[in-house]
């Protein structure tokens, strides 16, 4: 069976490796048959050498849509011929956050993909723990979709939204889904902004009316011109990019909350004088639980997160490498990547 490997920077390249339908299952465990993978921008820093926390060779594969061939005889989440998909970390179960529930920032955390081997063959084994049974309607590219559509999730609930004016900035895909789920949870208007004017058009065709591109239009003035006097109270920092943190910072209304989900290149500069001043409070958003991903399903399978428009390019499971020189070659009209096997 073939495995998608990133052996070193950019060489991605396939090795042959045992069928592990070849085995026999223990009572917990779920054999899946891998239809479709996303590329995130996580597997791009892997591929480019560029993720601190990667040893090589690694074995691609995070975010995929599955069907069911068979299960341990304990289990009972998903039987063969259900859709699925599973959470890909592993945790240890016995730090301090893990043992408070908190295991999506355990200190002992790996995630497949990156620290463990991914999902880039055609069968996987994951244990039931991890699996997440999908409504059989999602087609494989939507299910590929709910572990991005998880870090929305997560990210969302980490202050109260209802009613209340957001800023979400950053509109690449992460960004597009924050923006998702914060409206889907009630606020009363959420603004996202971003410097491409392909990501915002594919925001307003995911449902998100207010778009501002800050390359053209102050970001003062956007949010003069979106919540008027009422200003904003949320603001989700999904760019990593210094000028959104900034402008965040410098503008929210004061004693409100800024979420962090972004990945910075280089440490940012915070005015911790203003976020003093103005009594900001400032959180980070760490991945997801398994809450997350089971809300993303549900919200996908009702249509109320809206994914198609993510999807920018596929390709073929031999086609893998060909799809990350796209990428290179053209990041202002690339979104979400699928992999088809």
């Amino acid at each position: 069976m073939k495995q998608a490997q990133v052996i070193k920077p950019g060489i991605l390249q396939f090795a042959e490796i045992p069928d592990p339908t070849s085995r026999v299952l223990e009572d917990h465990e779920i054999l899946l048959q891998i239809h479709t993978i996303g590329i995130c921008g996580g597997d791009i820093h892997v591929m480019h050498g560029q993720h601190p926390f990667v040893t090589y060779p690694v074995i691609q594969g995070h975010e995929y849509g599955a069907s069911v061939l068979a299960v341990g005889k304990h289990v009972t989440k998903v039987k063969p011929g259900d859709k699925a998909t599973a959470r890909p970390q592993l945790v240890c179960g016995n730090c301090p956050p893990c043992r408070k529930g908190r295991y999506n920032v355990c200190q002992n955390l790996r995630v497949q993909g990156f620290q463990a081997p991914g999902a880039a063959q055609k069968h996987f084994v994951v244990p039931e723990d991890r699996i997440i049974r999908v409504d059989n309607s999602l087609s494989y590219d939507d299910i590929a979709m709910i572990e991005p559509c998880a870090v929305g999730a997560h990210a969302s609930s980490k202050t109260d939204l209802e009613g209340k004016n957001v800023v979400v900035t950053g509109a690449g895909t992460i960004g597009n889904l924050v923006a998702q789920f914060v409206q889907a949870r009630g606020a009363k208007r959420v603004l996202i902004t971003d410097v491409s004017d392909f990501r915002l058009r594919k925001a307003q065709e995911c449902g998100i009316k207010y778009i501002a591109n800050t390359a053209q239009e102050r970001f003062e003035d956007a949010i003069k011109r979106v919540f008027g006097d009422e200003l904003f109270q949320v603001g989700f920092e999904v760019s990593g990019a210094q000028p959104c943190i900034t402008d965040l910072v410098a503008n929210i209304e004061k004693g409100c909350d800024i979420v962090l989900v972004g990945v910075f290149s280089k440490p940012p500069f915070v005015d911790l004088a203003v976020v003093d001043e103005h009594e900001i409070t400032i959180k980070g958003s760490m991945m997801y639980k398994h809450e997350d991903f089971e809300l993303a399903g549900r919200l996908l399978s009702k249509g109320e997160i809206n994914v198609k428009p993510l999807v920018t390019q596929r390709f073929s499971f031999d086609d893998f490498a060909e799809a990350y020189q796209l990428i290179d070659n053209n990041r202002e009209i690339c979104m979400k990547i699928i992999i088809n096997l």
